[in-house]
């Protein structure tokens, strides 16, 4: 993959962008978080985007598992090696092994999934590929999320699918090459 912007420096990011691309970067024990070196080019977009993202991540109404169903499922459907590099680890620390994980990538019909996993991977699915959820999956999905987690439950796909589009655009390099 090419690098069309490559990860910015101090000048590039400015001292708060920069400081916060080395705080990632220190999260994922890297010597800097591509992704963030990358957005953090443009200055005012990437301070207004954090706190969603952030939101989504580590404080939403979701589950840390499920979400993490949702943003394995989306990398995935998107090819995106970067996506799943940073969240095959992360899912790991929220209760996801390796085996649960090759069930996500597997999809909906894969043995050992539970009906809530199941219902996620659908809506996922449909979500990502038709850009909507069918009134079928939609029920479904009611019955094991309130409102306010339906909401986020699109919030969060759109976020991971619009990710993936932009990384691979901008030709974000890996975090872990190897």
């Amino acid at each position: 993959m090419t690098e069309r912007i490559p990860p910015g420096g101090f000048k590039d990011l400015g001292p708060l962008n920069w400081l916060i691309a080395k705080g990632g970067a220190r999260g994922i024990r890297r010597p800097r978080f591509s992704l963030m070196n990358v957005l953090g080019r443009h200055r005012l977009l990437f301070l207004a985007w954090l706190p969603l993202s952030g939101y989504l991540l580590y404080a939403g109404k979701l589950s840390r598992h499920d979400a993490e169903v949702v943003i394995l499922r989306v990398g995935h459907l998107r090819d995106s090696e970067y996506e799943l590099q940073q969240h095959r680890r992360l899912a790991r620390s929220r209760g996801l092994d390796k085996e649960t994980q090759a069930r996500i990538f597997e999809g909906p019909d894969a043995d050992g999934l539970t009906e809530r996993e199941r219902v996620l991977i659908t809506a996922t699915d449909e979500f990502v590929v038709t850009r909507g959820v069918s009134p079928e999956t939609w029920q479904q999905l009611s019955r094991h999320f309130s409102k306010p987690q339906l909401i986020e439950f699109c919030l969060l796909a759109a976020q991971y699918d619009g990710l993936a589009a932009t990384i691979s655009t901008l030709g974000v390099p890996l975090d872990f090459p190897d």
